[in-house]
């Protein structure tokens, strides 16, 4: 019934621009979202097919719906990210304030002051910022302090107070970083100067402050004023060496916000960069945790205009990675190449630096959390049915055919679980024959698993290309698994990923955390089968001689060998010298057998 009349209700909508509310039984607000047409939009929940469970759970819980229309989509934007802000509505994307930000103001009042402040007074005062990074506050103020003499004193200094002399000068006069406003050694329309090439510079003009500096210089310079011209190329100096440190990324664009995103299934993290006479005035990187499975475009939109607001940006250009209305005032640019592109791949690498930072603190904070996400995508990645919980991936290892062995390592929750490794000598199959040695292997494995009613692995991974794949898929089907394991193989030229009946391989990115997890089964699996086989190769090496004599052990065989070093050497050694290793009886045995094997020979 209830349905019904939201359907109703829907129906009844009109097809403007607006935003629309919905709200549960207890008539919180549970979601905000805006639309270009709010029929055709809000009738889109109403659906018999809805992708997302969190989509589902959203619409179950709606017992009304209200909406605004507004004359156009950048005017729903805007109402829909102050809404968001006002009643953080929980299937909603949140975005958090940013009021422990640091400003740098500039005092509106005679003589301004230049400081760092975390408040905002609606007082006329300019307000540069928000820096995300204190260092960065911290350097710019003191680039400023050491270019410009400002005061620092709180003193009211109006006119009328400066010609009554109520002020005398303090320390900061005398050593050189005031010139004496308060009592009138320094003219308002000077300092205000100052303050001009200050305001340009936070914009990141330096240009207007470099020129100041340097007629400053040619001017002392023609006066022969030759210290004065000195302190004012010193200023050059740390300002152009200020200016070299900054990441310039280009000479032609000027007064442009940047912004990428990258995102898996919960959190998306975008990176905000702006602008300004060609290089980076501001950066933000920002995680957003993902309610109802929004896409990037979805993700953006919310972002942007919320990022612009934060850091006061006027600028009419934005740089995006896909297609997005803003409003007609804001032209958005999707760059394919040149210097905007090269600035959209800088914000990338940045929103992904930012992305590895965060799972690196989630990966020592929290464990599990790290494990399930990898699963998931690998999950995705390899287009699994199931999370891969538990994975075992198997190797071959022979030289020539001699000493064949298998390996069978086990991954739980995308780590080794060692204590379940197996080893497996080869039985069956004689000569190198990788193909027929993985079936056998595949076949034991599983048959005892079975017989012993053990867990299944979710996934295997073969060592190898399509043979390889090929010979275990046969063991598979003649244990009937083939329906109930996923059976991948990797093989080593490409690291391509090899489906059972699928020629076509799967290539995933090198840089993809699916791939370095199947690289670490590949590799734990190769240096467990090769340990094995080296083992194999050093004891039969010593097995016709040493282990052949009656009474000597593998102890006493590990004592002579670490004794004398070689074989050989024991051969040739005296019964006495024997005798002082491993005793008297063990000696004589040792000693009787090479001597009557040389007999024979003789």
């Amino acid at each position: 019934m209830l349905k019904d009349a939201l359907k109703l209700h829907v129906q009844a909508l009109p097809s403007q621009p607006g935003v629309y509310q919905f709200y549960d039984s207890q008539e919180r607000i549970i979601y905000v979202g805006k639309a270009k047409n709010l029929k055709n939009r809000v009738s889109s929940y109403f659906r018999k097919q809805v992708d997302s469970r969190k989509t589902q759970r959203l619409v179950k819980n709606i017992f009304l719906i209200k909406h605004i229309v507004v004359p156009t989509e950048s005017d729903a934007l805007i109402l829909e990210n102050t809404l968001i802000k006002e009643h953080q509505p929980r299937y909603n994307i949140l975005l958090r304030d940013d009021k422990t930000y640091p400003w740098i103001c500039i005092k509106k009042e005679a003589f301004p002051r230049v400081f760092t402040t975390r408040k905002i007074q609606k007082d006329g005062s300019e307000y540069f910022g928000p820096f995300t990074n204190f260092k960065t506050v911290r350097l710019l103020m003191n680039l400023i302090q050491e270019l410009y003499p400002l005061r620092n004193c709180s003193y009211d200094l109006g006119p009328k107070s400066i010609e009554a002399k109520n002020y005398n000068v303090c320390l900061e006069y005398h050593i050189g970083n005031c010139l004496g406003a308060c009592v009138g050694e320094q003219s308002e329309s000077d300092y205000d100067h100052q303050i001009r090439e200050i305001r340009a510079l936070l914009r990141g003009n330096f240009s207007e402050a470099i020129r100041g500096f340097q007629q400053k210089m040619s001017i002392a310079a023609d006066r022969l004023d030759f210290e004065k011209a000195q302190k004012q190329k010193s200023k050059i100096e740390i300002l152009t060496n200020y200016q070299s440190k900054s990441a310039v990324v280009s000479a032609t664009i000027s007064n442009v916000d940047v912004c990428s995103v990258i995102s898996d299934e919960q959190t998306a993290y975008v990176n905000y960069l702006h602008v300004a006479y060609g290089s980076i005035v501001r950066f933000h990187n920002m995680e957003i945790k993902k309610k109802l499975k929004e896409s990037d475009e979805d993700v953006l939109r919310v972002v942007v205009v919320e990022l612009r607001r934060r850091f006061a940006s006027t600028s009419k250009d934005v740089i995006l990675p896909v297609s997005i209305d803003l409003g007609d005032d804001i032209r958005v640019t999707v760059p394919k190449k040149g210097e905007k592109k090269k600035l959209l791949d800088l914000s990338l690498r940045n929103a992904k630096q930012g992305r590895l930072e965060q799972l690196k603190q989630i990966k020592i904070s929290d464990p599990q959390q790290h494990s399930m996400r990898l699963l998931n995508q690998m999950k995705k990645d390899l287009r699994l049915q199931v999370l891969p919980e538990h994975i075992e991936c198997f190797d071959n290892s022979n030289i020539q055919g001699t000493n064949p062995v298998a390996a069978c390592v086990v991954f739980r929750q995308a780590k080794p679980s060692k204590k379940e490794y197996r080893h497996y000598i080869i039985k069956t199959v004689t000569g190198a024959n990788d193909y027929a040695s993985m079936e056998e292997v595949i076949y034991r494995r599983y048959k005892r698993l079975l017989e012993e009613k053990q867990s299944l692995p979710q996934m295997i991974v073969i060592d190898g290309g399509k043979g390889q794949l090929s010979s275990a898929l046969l063991s598979i089907d003649a244990l009937g698994l083939s329906q109930r394991i996923a059976v991948i193989g990797i093989a080593k030229r490409l690291e391509e990923i090899y489906y059972p009946n699928d020629p076509i391989p799967l290539y995933l990115d090198k840089r993809s955390e699916t791939l370095k997890i199947i690289q670490q089964l590949r590799n734990e699996a190769h240096r467990f089968g090769v340990r094995l086989h080296r083992n194999r190769r050093s004891k039969s090496a010593v097995s016709s001689s040493l282990d052949n004599i009656l009474g000597i052990g593998e102890k006493t065989i590990v004592k002579l060998l670490k004794d004398f070093k070689s074989v050989k050497r024991i051969k040739e050694a005296q019964l006495e010298e024997l005798a002082t290793a491993i005793g008297n009886a063990k000696a004589k045995e040792i000693y009787q057998y090479f001597h009557a094997e040389k007999q024979k020979l003789g």
